[in-house]
């Protein structure tokens, strides 16, 4: 591949890519996300929401007892969380309205309480109906500050719900895990194409950029490592642009097309020169998928860090600015390797 070749085709293909992960987000945040709890009253549902979402959306304070009625908190109106009474429930219009929300719920929070008696009979039973409801079910351990040897409490868990579903340990009091709880319930929303919308709305971002800055950087040197020259310069521009649109999504900053592709010119195209030396050394055996993969991860990870440090520090994002960033970011890819 020559440089001329890069340097007529990187308009097309950037325009490509730009639209269509520009569609794809805004696809993601049109959508609407129902979330489902069901737990005892006392089993910390609002104050982990609270936490979860860094905004006092839930009341919390109630007495102990179980849930009586369905309670919907709504953020953003289009995320909704809806506290339900289980399939327990004496009263038989409660339980059919709770039925249609599990059936219509991205994923279920089923809270239990580490501090007191955890799975109960009573627990089980109504965690096996739900089961047959939805998969998308988290198990949310609280209160584990309040609990003893909490290991033990998230394998008799796990074996009593036969590993079928994650069972998160947390403290809704003093946050710890709170991270891991985020995390699992952005995969299962990235199954259905609602990760970025939720990921926006979190009170952790920093952690979620990080995640996906390195889930880049590994698809980046995967299709860098490819033994064909040239093969991949249209996966790795949809790859780093899609990464800086997320970016800015996520930190609610977006990003224009045309600053865009300012960025990604004075970043990694300013990189040609290596990208050329890679199609070269790729005639090399084994070298050459070294080398590919190590650059191409290296740039796309020094593009997200810098990126994420500059919303991070609300620095405007200018070419020159970002150029420089970029640089210290890469500098410290090629010294320590993140992928």
């Amino acid at each position: 591949m020559s440089l001329e070749f890069e340097k007529e085709n990187f308009d097309r293909l950037f325009e490509e890519a730009f639209e269509q992960k520009s569609e794809e987000i805004n696809e993601q945040l049109n959508r609407k996300i129902l979330i489902s709890m069901v737990g005892d009253v006392n089993s910390g549902k609002s104050s982990t929401i609270n936490k979860l979402m860094d905004k006092d959306l839930a009341s919390v304070g109630a007495q102990p007892g179980e849930t009586v009625q369905i309670q919907k908190y709504a953020y953003k109106e289009n995320i909704v969380f809806v506290d339900t009474p289980g399939l327990d429930d004496v009263v038989e219009e409660n339980s059919e309205v709770t039925i249609k929300y599990y059936q219509q719920s991205d994923v279920v929070l089923f809270f239990l309480n580490a501090a007191g008696t955890v799975l109960s009979d009573n627990e089980l039973k109504n965690f096996r109906k739900i089961e047959k409801i939805t998969s998308d079910i988290i198990i949310v351990l609280n209160k584990i500050d309040a609990a003893d040897d909490v290991p033990n409490l998230v394998k008799y868990i796990e074996e009593h719900t036969n590993y079928n579903h994650p069972v998160v340990p947390i403290s809704s009091r003093t946050g710890e895990n709170i991270g891991m709880l985020q995390s699992k319930l952005l995969e299962v929303l990235e199954k259905k194409s609602k990760d970025v919308l939720m990921a926006q709305n979190l009170k952790d971002k920093s952690s979620i950029a990080n995640k996906w800055i390195l889930a880049a950087g590994a698809s980046s040197a995967a299709v860098g490592a490819s033994p064909i020259p040239g093969s991949d310069f249209i996966p790795l521009t949809g790859i780093q642009v899609g990464l800086m649109i997320k970016l800015s999504t996520l930190y609610e900053k977006p990003v224009s097309k045309e600053n865009a592709k300012e960025l990604i010119i004075a970043t990694v195209v300013g990189n040609i020169g290596k990208t050329i030396f890679r199609q070269i050394v790729k005639f090399i055996p084994a070298a050459g998928s070294i080398v590919g993969a190590s650059v191409a991860g290296a740039t796309t990870v020094a593009l997200g860090y810098a990126v994420k440090y500059m919303h991070e520090h609300n620095i405007e994002l200018k070419a020159e600015q970002l150029k420089s960033i970029y640089e210290m970011f890469l500098k410290k890819e090629k010294d320590n390797p993140s992928i």
